[in-house]
């Protein structure tokens, strides 16, 4: 089973999708299911996993009311107030939909780089935890030690790093000695994951196979293809390029590991983790 572990709907008049400027007019517009479904069928992929857009549960429930009438959606990742004190009774409720797998606060927004180490948000990951829910992080390099640190202070906690932690491509394609020293520690902690997503928008123009192997070896080297998913970040990746070329670039960069690792990559990794 191919899984794509990491896509997003929307819906613009809902009205809470605030980071959507002109800086990405080209996808401000309704994007369903319906856009999805034949682009998917194309690269033999079965299910995905759809991930919050908005920080409000408004735009979770409207996730997962799109999952109750779309066979291709196997998981919904959404969004809680952590900081709520009714948040366990928020996750609980929502946890009533088998289709809620795990929460996504949109770390990379907040200003406050260790805001995920406040014991407030702390205690709400500790309800994620309890639920057996997971945590997507929507991070960036600067986020990588307080992530390790929050991996320490909650080893029961299921994280996985979303975009390989969106690293900045240097001018000749290098990721960097603290991505990879950061990933690298991560990486040493049992329950922390990472997606195979996101490379081609953070690259920018001229992004291939060739130009996202290095970043693709190191994450490979660090987690294991037991550890590692392919997800594509439809819509956003029609920013950079298509869902086909995207998932043609995963195949290249992959084709010469095994077939089991592949099968890992491509779907095994993400049904054990999301618990599809």
């Amino acid at each position: 089973m191919i899984i794509d572990a990491h896509q997003h709907f929307w819906k613009i008049d809902r009205g809470d999708y605030h980071w959507m400027d002109d800086s990405v007019a080209a996808i401000r517009r309704d994007i369903l299911p319906v856009d999805l479904t034949p682009l998917a069928a194309s690269c033999g992929v079965d299910g995905t996993v759809l991930v919050q857009a908005a920080a409000t549960t408004a735009e979770t429930r409207f996730l997962l009311s799109l999952g109750l009438e779309t066979p291709l959606i196997r998981g919904v990742v959404g969004w809680v107030d952590l900081e709520d004190p009714n948040v366990g009774s928020t996750l609980a409720n929502l946890s009533r939909d088998p289709l809620f797998k795990g929460v996504r606060p949109m770390l990379q927004d907040i200003e406050d780089t260790e805001w995920v180490l406040r014991e407030s948000v702390v205690a709400g990951l500790r309800q994620v935890a309890h639920l057996g829910l997971s945590m997507d992080a929507l991070v960036q390099p600067r986020h990588l030690s307080a992530l390790f640190e929050l991996s320490m202070k909650l080893p029961e906690l299921d994280i996985v790093i979303d975009h390989c932690a969106k690293l900045e491509f240097s001018d000749d394609g290098d990721p960097g000695t603290n991505w990879r020293e950061g990933m690298k520690l991560l990486a040493s902690r049992p329950r922390v994951f990472c997606k195979l997503s996101g490379l081609a928008n953070e690259y920018g123009a001229g992004w291939d196979a060739g130009a996202l192997r290095p970043v693709f070896r190191h994450v490979l080297e660090c987690f294991g293809a037991s550890r590692l998913m392919w997800g594509s970040d439809w819509p956003v990746l029609n920013l950079a390029g298509t869902y086909e070329d995207w998932h043609r670039c995963a195949q290249s960069l992959t084709q010469e590991l095994s077939e089991t690792e592949r099968v890992e990559i491509f779907g095994g990794t993400a049904l054990r983790f999301y618990r599809l």
